[in-house]
């Protein structure tokens, strides 16, 4: 039974979905969780429902806005008061920002994007994608300890039940230190949907759509069903769509349970972002397009007649 040490990323206090796949994961080991400032007592309620026997919150000065300098300097400190095996986080923009800053201080191992957690005993055993997800590596990790790993969200599912108790909860002040590259700000994006890395559903749409105004049918279709729209990198080069919203090699990288192609031949670029979605569906009108090869469920037709008809009937669904 290793030692392991959860990072409980959260917006506006409520913890992120990784953070749970994590600890439904790892519930036969000794968990443990550190979280900055700001955790809603929600979310301490829930992270002991799913194994969590110590949350560490920390607060102190420097450390109400992220820098990597600063998150950085204050988990050192909790990780060398603890004797981790391991830590483990969500690859996240802020996990894949972070953790390789925190790893290099303990002059530690690190498996980023792991899609797949197996232990033997007390050792772990990741598995990760490489060359854009056409090769699956098992991937060991050696050295000092503690080890680090990032999982990718959405990759391991959440577990069936939480059937843990109560975490006692320990708040630490920490030392941001001296922080040369300092955040101002932090600005919201427009849209207040989950991002595309961290949806579960992702409706997307391709160079079909002819132009930006058009993405509202995807957007509609989004709105009932609770997904995030995304986008392949032929609709944001033609402008039709932002660059946040591409998925693809050159994009986000996503592991979502239902991913809706509209209008996407499905290039090789693309395939390898969303290739892992547990079940893709495809709308396009050529029957020979390559994504009907990786696609569970095809139609053959127009998306500007095949989506509203399908928005509509999962409206009636939903009700």
């Amino acid at each position: 039974m290793a030692k392991i040490l959860v990072f409980a990323e959260h917006n506006s206090g409520t913890v992120k979905g990784v953070t749970f796949e994590i600890l439904g994961k790892l519930s036969s080991h000794t968990l443990e969780v550190v979280a900055f400032d700001g955790l809603s007592d929600d979310g301490v309620a829930e992270l002991g429902k799913h194994g969590a026997t110590t949350i560490h919150k920390i607060k102190g000065e420097g450390l109400d806005t992220y820098s990597p300098e600063g998150y950085a300097n204050a988990l050192k400190e909790v990780i060398s008061s603890g004797s981790y095996d391991y830590v483990f986080a969500g690859s996240t923009s802020l996990g894949k920002d972070l953790f390789p800053r925190v790893a290099g201080m303990f002059d530690a191992g690190m498996i980023s994007e792991v899609v797949e957690i197996n232990f033997d005993g007390e050792t772990f055993k990741g598995t990760r994608p490489l060359f854009a997800g056409k090769v699956l590596a098992t991937v060991e990790l050696d050295g000092p300890k503690p080890h680090f790993v990032t999982v990718r969200p959405n990759s391991i599912g959440m577990p069936d039940s939480a059937a843990g108790g109560s975490a006692n909860v320990v708040d630490v002040t920490g030392n941001a230190g001296s922080i040369r590259a300092v955040v101002n700000e932090i600005i919201k994006g427009a849209s207040e949907k989950l991002d595309l890395t961290e949806a579960s559903i992702i409706v997307s749409g391709g160079r079909a759509m002819k132009n930006s105004d058009n993405f509202k049918i995807l957007h509609e279709m989004a709105d009932v069903l609770g997904a995030t729209v995304g986008a392949s990198r032929a609709a944001v080069d033609s402008g039709y769509a932002d660059h946040s919203m591409q998925v693809g090699q050159t994009g986000k990288t996503v592991a979502p349970t239902l991913y809706i192609a509209c209008g996407i031949s499905g290039a090789i670029q693309h395939l390898a972002g969303m290739r892992t979605s547990k079940v893709i569906v495809a709308i396009n009108t050529d029957p020979d397009a390559p994504i009907f090869q990786k696609a569970d469920y095809g139609i053959v037709g127009d998306l500007f007649k095949v989506v509203p008809v399908l928005t509509e009937e999962l409206k009636k669904l939903m009700n």
